[in-house]
């Protein structure tokens, strides 16, 4: 009586027994990465009421963070620029601009401006924009080379574990406080020197605990 089944199936078993063990890791791995902020939040880059550049007014112009995010130094808050400050600029510069017909809309109303959110933490995560860029912070290392993008776009995961990372070790991310604003600012070869400098004029201590950051 000649076989039923062909040869290949005695595999089978081995088979089975790989993809029983390979099977429950992959979809770990996959959960790991498909649900984490590097895949979900880096990336999004909403559609704007206006479409601002930054590469144009930070990387062309020169126009320091400041002028627009004025409170981000003394305040948790880096506030969002209220339509004035768009206008005292655009009163003369592209004064009949149908791109920033809102932005008119706005200063003649009185109605704020719209603006879509881009680094958005949840709410139980408290973060001070002050206490970061006393310490050292620049503004580069959370936001991306703002002044290089023509939409704003979320280049880091702002996840726990990436944020840990920086205050159990905060050294390699401090610069100098005339250097905070400064996209083009790059660290020198032995950073080492920079860090102890850093550290004699501003020790820092960040929290690494649960109430550092949910209060």
């Amino acid at each position: 009586m000649g076989q039923i089944f062909p040869s290949w199936w005695n595999k089978l078993p081995i088979v089975a027994a790989l993809a029983g063990s390979l099977g429950p890791m992959l979809a770990i791995a996959g959960v790991w990465y498909y649900f984490s902020p590097w895949y979900t939040d880096v990336g999004y880059r909403p559609v704007q009421p206006v479409p601002y550049s930054h590469k144009l007014h930070v990387g062309e112009l020169g126009l320091d963070c400041r002028y627009c995010h004025a409170s981000v130094e003394i305040s948790p808050v880096a506030n969002v620029p209220p339509t004035q400050t768009c206008m005292n600029c655009h009163q003369t510069v592209k004064r009949d601009s149908e791109l920033l017909a809102p932005i008119r809309d706005s200063a003649q109303s009185g109605r704020s401006m719209r603006w879509i959110r881009v680094h958005n933490l949840p709410d139980f995560a408290y973060f001070a924009h002050n206490a970061h860029v006393t310490a050292g912070i620049g503004c580069v290392t959370c936001h991306g080379r703002i002044d290089e993008m023509e939409t704003v776009t979320q280049m880091m995961p702002l996840s726990m574990s990436w944020c840990l990372d920086c205050h159990r070790d905060p050294s390699p991310y401090r610069r100098p406080a005339s250097e905070i604003t400064n996209m083009r600012w790059t660290p020198p070869r032995d950073a080492t020197v920079l860090a102890a400098q850093l550290d004699r004029e501003r020790q820092v201590n960040p929290p690494t605990d649960c109430s550092g950051c949910h209060r």
